[in-house]
Parts: C-alpha cells; sequence; structure tokens
C-alpha cells in the first residue's frame, strides 16, 4: 500500500508527487495518457507564464536552474539588485506596462533569484519536475486511466483497468473534466459560461488582415501571437459550441472573421481546441480521505493565465500538511487547513476571470466599462493594484499573527554570510531564522529539529525582524521583534509543526 496515489501527472501532480517524496512519503501517480509528450504541451501552444510565486516555489525545491534550462530562459536576472519587474501581464487583453509599476507600493520585497516570472511550456514543467520526482523514488504508472475510487475509514483504493492500488490518501490532479472529483462525489458549484473560446494552429493566407496581439473587437475578441499561424479567438455565443466534437476549418474560419471584422482565410487548419469560460469550484477540497488539487477542485477561463500558478499553489500548500499527516506528527486538523487556505484563493481567481469576460462582453454596457478600466489601468496605483493581483505577491493566508508578513509568502531573506532561505528550504522542511544576538530559540527550535531547520546569524535586510518562522511552502508562520518572544514561537512552532520531538537532525548556526 502506498502512502499517497496521485490522479493525473500533469503539472501540479507531479509537484504534488515532488513535495511528497521528498518528505520520504510512498508515492504512485497514475496517468491516463499512455506518452508524456504531445504538441499541445510543447510551444507554442503549450506556453504559459509562471507568476513569481511560482517560480519560487521552484527555486525553493532546488529546480529553478533547471526550469530555466528547460524553458530555453538565459537572460534571467541577477539576484544581488531588486528590479522593477520586465513583464506586467494584462488584464482583459489590456496590456500593463512595466514601467508603471510601483514597486516600492507592493508587499515588501528582496533580491531574490525568483525574482521574475518565466515564461515556459507544459512540456518543459512536466520534465523537470518528471526527472526530480523519479530521484525522489516516486513511480508514475502512465496508460492507467481511474474509474472507481472507494474509501473508508483507514484507505481509499483507485480503480485503474483491472488493478486495484490502495493508499492513505487518493489527491485528484486530474484536470478540468476529472474522473475522481465525479466518482468520490464532490459538489461542484459556480456559473455557465458567455463565450466559447478557440485556440487555433494554422496555415494562415493572408496574416496581415490580423493585428498583432490581443484585439478587443464589437464582436468580441481575437489575439495573434509572435507564433506563426497560433491564433487565439472568443465569440460571446454562451458557450454554445459543442466542445464533444473537434471544430471544423469552415467552422474555424467563420468565427475568426465574425470578430475580427476580416475576410482572413484559414488555408489548412493543423491543430485547434476549444473551451469556455464555465467558472465551478468544489465546495471543500477534501472528502475523507480524498483530495483535490489543481483544475480538479476549479475550473475557469484561461484570461489571465491563472490556472497553472493556481494549481501550483495548491499543490506547495498541500504536500507539506499530507506528510506530516502521512507520517503521524501533524496537529490536529492539519490536512483541513488546506481547504481553509487555499479555496478562498481559487475562489479568487474565478471572480477575477468573470470579471474579465464581464469586460470583453461586446455590449455598450461592457465596453463603456471596458474604456473606464483602461483608463485606470494607463495609471500608476492601477498598473500596480493589477500586477499585484496577478502576480501573486497579494495572497495572504488568515493565520491570526498581528505582524503584516504573517500569512504571506516569506521574502528571500539573507544572512551575511549569503545563504539565503530559498538555500535553506530545499529539504522541505520549515525554517527559523533567528537574528537576535542572544540566538533565544535555538534551544526551542531543537524540539522540531526533523521538521524545522534552524538558521541563526545577522541577516544583510531582517526587516527590522529579531526572528521568522516559515512553514514548508514558505509562507510566514511567526515573525518576531527585536527580542523575540519565545513563547510566542513555540505556540506557532507547534501549532503548525505539532509537538515537539528530541532533534535528531544537526542544526545551523552561521555564527559558529
Amino acid at each position: 500500500m502506498h502512502d499517497v496515489v496521485i490522479v493525473g501527472a500533469g503539472p501540479v501532480g507531479l509537484f504534488l508527487a515532488c513535495e511528497l517524496g521528498l518528505a520520504g512519503c510512498s508515492v504512485l501517480v497514475l496517468e491516463r495518457e499512455p506518452e508524456p509528450r504531445s504538441p499541445w504541451k510543447a510551444d507554442p501552444l503549450g506556453m504559459r507564464g509562471l507568476s513569481a510565486t511560482s517560480v519560487e516555489a521552484f527555486y525553493r525545491r532546488g529546480m529553478l536552474h533547471p526550469l530555466l534550462k528547460a524553458s530555453g530562459v538565459d537572460d534571467y536576472p541577477g539576484a544581488d539588485e531588486p528590479a522593477p519587474p520586465r513583464g506586467a501581464g494584462h488584464f482583459a487583453g489590456m496590456m500593463l506596462d512595466p514601467a508603471r509599476i510601483d514597486v516600492a507600493a507592493l508587499p515588501v520585497r528582496l533580491p531574490s533569484p525568483a525574482a521574475e516570472g518565466v515564461m515556459t511550456n507544459l512540456e518543459a514543467v512536466e520534465t523537470v519536475l518528471s526527472e526530480r520526482a523519479s530521484m525522489l523514488g516516486v513511480e508514475i504508472r502512465r496508460g492507467a486511466a481511474v474509474s472507481a475510487i472507494a474509501q473508508d475509514g483507514e484507505l481509499a483504493l483507485a480503480r485503474a483497468g483491472e488493478h486495484e492500488y490502495a493508499a492513505r490518501w487518493v489527491v485528484g490532479c486530474d484536470g478540468g473534466r476529472s474522473t475522481v472529483r465525479g466518482l468520490a462525489g464532490f459538489d461542484f458549484a459556480g456559473t455557465e459560461p458567455q463565450f466559447t473560446g478557440y485556440v487555433v494552429l494554422a496555415t494562415i493566407a493572408d496574416p496581415e488582415k490580423l493585428r498583432p496581439g490581443f484585439n478587443l473587437t464589437p464582436t468580441g475578441m481575437y489575439l495573434r501571437t509572435p507564433a506563426q499561424g497560433y491564433v487565439g479567438m472568443l465569440e460571446f455565443d454562451g458557450g454554445a459550441f459543442d466542445r464533444s466534437r473537434q471544430p471544423t476549418r469552415e467552422h474555424l474560419q467563420a468565427v475568426l472573421r465574425r470578430v475580427s471584422g476580416t475576410d482572413v482565410t484559414l488555408s489548412d487548419v493543423h491543430l485547434a481546441s476549444s473551451f469556455t469560460d464555465r467558472a465551478m469550484q468544489t465546495t471543500t477540497y477534501r472528502q475523507g480521505r480524498v483530495l483535490l488539487a489543481g483544475d480538479a477542485a476549479h475550473i475557469h477561463s484561461p484570461l489571465g493565465a491563472q490556472g497553472l500558478n493556481l494549481g501550483i499553489g495548491d499543490a506547495m500548500n498541500l504536500g507539506w500538511k499530507l506528510a506530516a499527516t502521512v507520517h503521524g506528527h501533524a496537529p490536529d486538523g492539519l490536512v483541513d487547513t488546506y481547504t481553509r487556505e487555499r479555496r478562498p484563493i481559487g475562489a479568487w481567481v474565478l471572480d477575477w476571470t468573470r470579471a474579465q469576460a464581464a469586460v470583453m462582453r461586446p455590449d455598450p454596457h461592457a465596453q463603456a466599462v471596458q474604456a473606464l478600466v483602461r483608463d485606470l489601468i494607463g495609471t500608476r496605483d492601477g498598473t500596480t493594484y493589477v500586477f499585484d493581483k496577478i502576480s501573486g505577491s497579494s495572497i495572504r493566508y488568515d493565520l491570526g499573527g498581528e505582524h503584516p508578513l504573517v500569512g504571506r509568502n516569506a521574502p528571500d531573506l539573507r544572512l551575511e554570510d549569503g545563504t539565503r532561505l530559498g538555500d535553506l528550504m530545499q529539504d522541505g522542511r520549515g525554517v527559523a531564522l533567528d537574528f537576535s544576538a542572544e540566538r533565544g530559540l535555538r534551544g526551542s527550535a531543537m524540539g522540531w529539529g526533523s521538521r524545522m531547520r534552524y538558521a541563526a546569524g545577522p541577516a544583510r535586510n531582517d526587516l527590522g525582524l529579531g526572528a521568522v518562522l516559515v512553514r514548508p511552502d514558505g509562507v510566514v508562520a511567526w515573525a518576531g521583534d527585536r527580542a523575540p518572544d519565545r513563547e510566542a514561537f513555540e505556540r506557532a512552532a507547534g501549532l503548525w509543526f505539532g509537538s515537539p520531538a528530541i532533534c535528531t537532525l544537526p542544526l545551523l548556526d552561521t555564527a559558529r
């Protein structure tokens, strides 16, 4: 029996598998597709943007450089000086100007190897994660389509073909049409679509008739990308196209002509797919011993490119909590904080994509709002607000602490000897950073030595802190002033890491 069976070997399932494997769990990944490669995962159709928060997740697990190499990125900014963002994204096709972002108004940032987002593709992300998962002893079984789920109080079963796989936990990471979600009986609620979208790779006889970039029109939207023949388009038909059938060249050409207002001709269609802005979310991310992550728990339109980043956030949040539960040292209810923390983030993303769809509607009311939003985005405050939202920097979990850093993604604090917080997190444990001269938390931290790494010494920029406790997912669990409160630290450590035990792993004190 495995500790965890993960259904789905996409980026979310693989990232979660790496988190669990890193923590010493026995993990099996079941994937229905027999082969990992697909033209939908490679450039240009598989292009995706990873936010700085997602890039930081790879950095904190020692996978940043493999990710950059696989993505063909060779001009990533350095880590020693803070720099304004080079890319900013868009809202409803209205592009943000990076020069207008007020970096000082964003949540505190420190120079970091993961200071920027990355343009990549699904193939690169899955290749890096698959290789890491294999190194960690994770088994990936392809061509295994799950057809049944059963569970009792002690274990869960996933059936694929003629085989049943038993585990303490099953996690569905099997996408927007999740089999696990349906078989396990999760409630799935939300809003119906307003549009049908299409992604097309085609030979275009007269591409000059299509303007480059996002183009909002009186009849919809189309996107002409730099990649030859790669076009996206939206038609506000209430999601009427039957997605069970493949769109024909004639249908795609008719839609493109309507939304572009041109007589453009598609000579040939090589690949095409459709989607909608149907926005749905499960009411909980856990049913007994079955959990959901990524698109299995929430679906929405791809406007704003939030889906992959949302799913990686799910995996990062769930992994260490589920591992602690498997190993028996999790405090009561730890795994249920996954739903409590991540579901509001998913609900926000659904609303963010709904807002974009509403602004893009081809009617006078929406177009009036669109003009207003365009004016706001053209301001420094407006650009900063939208960037703050789509970059992930605004995410803050309600952990009950008063310090403004508690619940937020931790800045990449750096000790005087050059050791960075990100370096200390690569083994998947939490981190206690103690900047106080007295090293007052050393004795307390020893009780969680197998679950928490302790590092002490002066910091290059301590942000006015005396100490900080960071969860394995990079979220600040507690922050202390110049004279850290030892009892407050121990309460926070117990809340997230369970009861203390005798230390079995060496601590790190950079002052020695």
